[in-house]
Parts: C-alpha cells; sequence; structure tokens
C-alpha cells in the first residue's frame, strides 16, 4: 500500500470567496466572480488559474438532476469480503468502475470494506447491477439501503478549513 501525502496550498480570504462562488457556480463569468470578490479580471483569473494548476479546482461539470434522468432511486451499499489482498482488490475496483450505475466508490475502516452509491431508476435494475457486482469477485456480505427521502446533497466542500 502506497502512502501519498498531500501538500496543502495557503488560500487567502479572496481564494476561499472565488471557490464559495464556483462551487455554487461555476457557469459565473470570469467578470461576474471578479465583481463578487472585489478584484479585477486579470488578478482573479491569475488566482482561479493558480487554484487550477494547484489541483484545488479538479474540474467543472454539469449536475443533473437525477429524477429527471430517470433515475429515481438512490442505493447505499455496503460490502465486506473475507479477502484483503492486492489481486482482490484490483479485481473489485476494475469490475465496479465499469458499472456506471455505480457513481461513488469509497474503501472504508470498520465494520464495512467499501461503500456503493448506485443510481438506478428501479429495484428491477437495481438488482441487475447487483448480479454485475457480485459476478466480480467474491462478496463475504452485501447489504443495501435504499434512499427515501434526500435531506441534504452538495458537492460544495467546506471552504473554513482551508488556511
Amino acid at each position: 500500500m502506497q502512502l501519498s501525502f498531500v501538500t496543502l496550498m495557503a488560500l487567502d480570504k479572496k481564494d476561499r470567496d472565488i471557490l464559495q462562488l464556483l462551487q455554487t457556480n461555476a457557469s459565473l463569468s470570469l467578470a461576474e466572480v471578479a465583481s463578487a470578490v472585489n478584484l479585477t479580471q486579470t488578478p482573479c483569473w491569475r488566482r482561479i488559474q493558480k487554484l487550477q494548476d494547484d489541483g484545488v479546482i479538479q474540474k467543472q461539470v454539469a449536475l443533473c438532476d437525477a429524477k429527471k434522468l430517470n433515475l429515481g432511486l438512490t442505493t447505499f451499499v455496503t460490502i465486506r469480503t473475507s479477502q484483503h489482498n492486492e489481486q482482490w482488490m484490483q479485481r473489485f475496483v476494475t469490475g465496479a468502475t465499469s458499472i456506471p450505475e455505480i457513481v461513488e466508490i469509497y474503501r472504508l475502516s470498520g465494520n464495512s470494506d467499501y461503500l456503493l452509491k448506485i443510481v438506478v431508476p428501479d429495484i428491477s435494475r437495481y438488482d441487475s447491477v447487483y448480479k454485475r457486482l457480485i459476478r466480480t469477485v467474491d462478496l463475504l456480505d452485501v447489504s443495501s439501503a435504499f434512499v427515501m427521502e434526500t435531506i441534504k446533497c452538495t458537492t460544495a466542500l467546506p471552504l473554513e478549513y482551508a488556511e
């Protein structure tokens, strides 16, 4: 297992303000962002460019409404395995990442080894995803929890910890 160390970059209030705006609406024009943070366009552009170059801003995407795309069922799946070796993990990661309905995968500490977020139209499509998943590798336990109501869902990260 390889450890990775992340170099933290110093962010001032202007950088955090820019990030807050872009996390809320990345389609704002440079002029709108610069005006909102009290900068002229060139220094604002340089700051945004540096945030991109340093990997703080990884990419800009369009967030879609799952229900409007007929993806009304969100399921969180916890997985436990009895195999903790590199070969098993590579097969699992390759198999799970190739299933487009699995939109998030996390390796965990604690009682479960992995947490998956799956979006599908209905239970029968979830069952299809489940069957594809269990064909990839042997699993000790798979538990599913179906989302009844979404209380909060955001992609915006809290910025008060960035120094």
